[in-house]
């Protein structure tokens, strides 16, 4: 009896839950070691059943290459609710045989969704797929799983006729128990919801990326005492009793929220800011006491309060004796909320510094998470959540996309995906009879979304973080400049390369450049050189005039580039130029009348470039064509790093930047570009292109509006009306301040530049120290 007890023990095997890849949500998959598959007598493709709370089956494959020797088993968040357990706990898995089920009843999963069309097509996605009644699944959309045997990969591969990824509950098989669907099962939707088992049909952790981190301390703050309160009472702490989430707007601050309390298994209650103010004298703090009596009741429960700063703000700051006594009801609340009442109160803000300070301390927001801009990691994960259920092209690439949306965050790749597929829409429009109210599935089997469709939508798309300060994508490229060789070799050592490789300078122990300032007679291409850099360094372009950052209001400058650093270390990596950059900060101290604003706009600079907040993968450049006014403190390492001299180009540079300028110009046979370029010494790209120009200009006054063709004569009495900008003086100026500037930044001295007299003048004409 021993014995047969023993080799029932050794068919299964414990092992701990993790979460699975998110391509690979929606599946029903399990990725489990191969010693386990061994100790059960499975191989890869094979049928399991798992227990936790609640028993589900699925397929089993090879573990990931990172999981090789570890006892876990990996499922993505609706098999984690069918099982019915959360990441880090134990399930058991045996080996499970599946019948061909005859009948098989779905039923959509989530409340506000009504489901219309073909049996068939279900038929075909859940084809060879376990299920089980009660079970919550989803169809698979586009995407395929990676490492899969050829045998196994038949039954995922989705059918020509692909569904949207749609999340369904199994109201009923026949047989019972765990069952596969052939080609003899009826299917049959319902086309209305049935109540599901369990809230994740809405929200898990596989609907939110790009927050590996942020879901950790989460679990650890919310999860662990919601689960395990005896773990905080044998400690003898009290568990955490609130989390603050901030981070700028469309980050996923709700859906994170939503997540947590889904997986964590506990009631979620949700208070939106302003639905909670009454007109009455003492009815908000009413409606705010009885969500939390009503959570208290039903714990373990999250309570989760969305816009913060609305009910509680600053109380110095408002006016109103109802706000300040709705954000004591809530301090009240807070503190008297018991130890062990397993109840956590989860608050979301994108204006931290606006909540009053009483709850910024431990005992109520025990601790503040960032729910920050998504990296390109993250960014591909949102990808491929919004993409599930699209039918892609082929040529879509997420990695490619990913690394061109700098400074999206979750809400607006949403935005680029259902934008995507309005293009996509668009293109069949003409297919459509607008009078029919189905549309034919031969025309839905075409419909597909390619690159195309996504680069067009990306056009209309900015990132809200940028929304404010954001200037068209720059279009110009290396290809596009000539003549500044120099200048380009420096700026794609010192920007584009750090940008895009940042680990080689970790790997070095040295910091990328944090500015260039180019500088050089007018015309040369300066702001040209700034923009190709943005483009191909495939980062954000933040481009800033003078005269909008100063203001006619005290301190106004001063927070307008303080804002607007901040904005690019949240977009990064993002290039700030800043043109003609010798009117924002000009040397301090220089003269009497010097206006005391500029020299509080150049110490806020020279604040942001070099303070204890750091710039990372944010690069400002500036031009001007006098760099002599620049102050000094500016143009050492730390600040400005590099000086770019962009001249007048050379004969060969002159000659390729004709060449672009008359690309799209018919030019007759006998113009020789060449000889243009010998002719146009110190001519500047500014004095090519209007050179370019007037030929045009000469050509429509000679032939008329039936002009076909610049000829080598108008381009002669073009050179006739045009002039070099730079003079042979200017040029030997210029180089006179090459030198100068390096020997002026290094012998800077703050008092050096205190004329006699304004020692006593107000500290803003003080330097810094630098």
């Amino acid at each position: 009896m021993a014995d047969a007890e023993a080799a029932v023990n050794a068919r299964e095997v414990k092992l701990q839950v993790a979460a699975a890849k998110q391509e690979e949500s929606g599946h029903g998959i399990a990725r489990i070691p191969r010693e386990a598959m061994g100790k059960i007598g499975i191989t890869e493709g094979d049928i399991i059943e798992i227990e936790g709370k609640r028993t589900t089956p699925a397929r089993a494959l090879l573990p990931y290459a990172e999981d090789e020797g570890l006892d876990v088993i990996r499922l993505d968040g609706l098999e984690r609710g069918n099982a019915e357990v959360g990441s880090g706990e134990h399930v058991i898995v045996r080996k499970a045989e599946s019948r061909p089920a005859t009948r098989v009843v779905f039923a959509p999963a989530q409340r506000e969704m009504r489901l219309q069309g073909p049996p068939q097509a279900l038929k075909r996605n859940f084809f060879g797929r376990p299920l089980m009644q009660g079970d919550l699944v989803a169809t698979r959309g586009q995407q395929r799983v990676q490492d899969m045997p050829p045998e196994v990969a038949r039954m995922f591969n989705a059918p020509a006729f692909a569904l949207t990824q749609i999340r369904l509950s199994v109201v009923s098989t026949s047989p019972k128990g765990i069952v596969h669907i052939d080609e003899n099962t009826e299917v049959e939707l319902k086309a209305e919801f049935e109540e599901p088992r369990d809230a994740r049909a809405s929200v898990n952790y596989d609907d939110v990326g790009g927050m590996e981190e942020t879901i950790k301390q989460l679990r650890e703050m919310i999860e662990l005492p919601l689960r395990y309160p005896e773990l905080f009472t044998r400690l003898g702490v009290d568990p955490p009793k609130g989390v603050l989430l901030h981070g700028p707007p469309g980050t996923g601050k709700t859906r994170l929220a939503q997540a947590v309390a889904n997986e964590s298994d506990a009631n979620f209650f949700l208070i939106n800011g302003p639905e909670i103010m009454g007109s009455a004298y003492g009815e908000s703090e009413k409606r705010l006491r009885e969500v939390f009596e009503e959570a208290e009741k039903a714990s373990p429960a999250i309570v989760f309060i969305d816009e913060i700063d609305s009910i509680a703000p600053k109380r110095q700051n408002v006016q109103g004796e109802a706000e300040k006594r709705l954000v004591a009801q809530l301090l009240t609340l807070m503190d008297g909320l018991h130890a062990r009442s397993n109840l956590v109160v989860i608050a979301a803000t994108n204006r931290p510094d606006a909540i009053d300070e009483a709850l910024r301390r431990p005992g109520r927001f025990d601790r503040e998470i960032i729910v920050g801009v998504p990296d390109e990691k993250g960014r591909k994960e949102i990808l491929a959540i919004h993409t599930r259920g699209m039918p892609l092209d082929d040529d879509v690439d997420l990695s490619e996309l990913a690394r061109t949306t700098h400074g999206f965050v979750g809400a607006d790749l949403a935005a680029l995906c259902r934008e995507a597929a309005i293009e996509a829409v668009r293109k069949l429009m003409p297919r459509l009879d607008l009078d029919a109210r189905t549309i034919p599935p031969e025309v839905l089997d075409d419909l597909s979304v390619t690159r195309r469709d996504f680069t067009d939508a990306l056009k209309g798309i900015q990132p809200s973080a940028m929304r404010e300060v954001m200037v068209q994508a720059p279009t110009v490229g290396w290809s596009d400049l000539g003549g500044l060789d120099q200048a380009v070799e420096m700026l794609r050592e010192g920007v584009e390369l750090p940008l895009k490789n940042p680990q080689a300078f970790k790997r070095l122990g040295i910091r990328p450049a944090k500015g260039f300032l180019l500088y050089g007679p007018p015309g040369t291409g300066k702001t040209l050189l700034a923009k190709a850099v943005a483009k191909e360094a495939e980062a954000n372009f933040i481009s800033m005039k003078s005269s909008d950052l100063l203001s006619k209001w005290y301190g106004e400058s001063e927070q307008q580039i303080s804002r607007l650093f901040a904005r690019a270390r949240q977009v990064a990596p993002c290039v700030i130029f800043i043109d003609e950059i010798d009117s924002l900060v000009p040397a301090r101290g220089s003269g009497a009348g010097e206006p005391q604003v500029t020299a509080r706009v150049v110490n806020t600079i020279l604040a942001e470039m070099d303070g204890l907040e750091e710039l990372q993968s944010t690069v400002v450049i500036g031009a001007t064509n006098r760099p002599t006014l620049v102050d000094p403190a500016l143009l050492r390492p730390g600040r400005f790093d590099e000086l770019v001299y962009v001249g007048a180009p050379d004969e060969p540079g002159r000659l390729h930047i004709l060449k672009i300028h008359t690309s799209k110009m018919p030019l007759g046979s006998d113009v020789d570009l060449a000889g243009v370029a010998a002719k146009t010494e110190r001519f500047t790209g500014a004095d090519l292109e209007d050179v370019v120009r007037r030929a045009g200009l000469n050509a429509i006054r000679r032939q008329g509006s039936d002009v076909t063709s610049v000829s080598a004569a108008d381009f002669a009495d073009a050179l006739e009306d045009s002039r070099a900008t730079v003079t042979a003086k200017m040029e030997q100026e210029y180089e006179q301040m090459r030198g100068e500037l390096k020997r002026r930044a290094a012998e800077s001295n703050p008092i050096g530049f205190i004329a006699p007299g304004m020692l006593t003048s107000k500290r803003d004409n003080k330097h810094d120290g630098d």
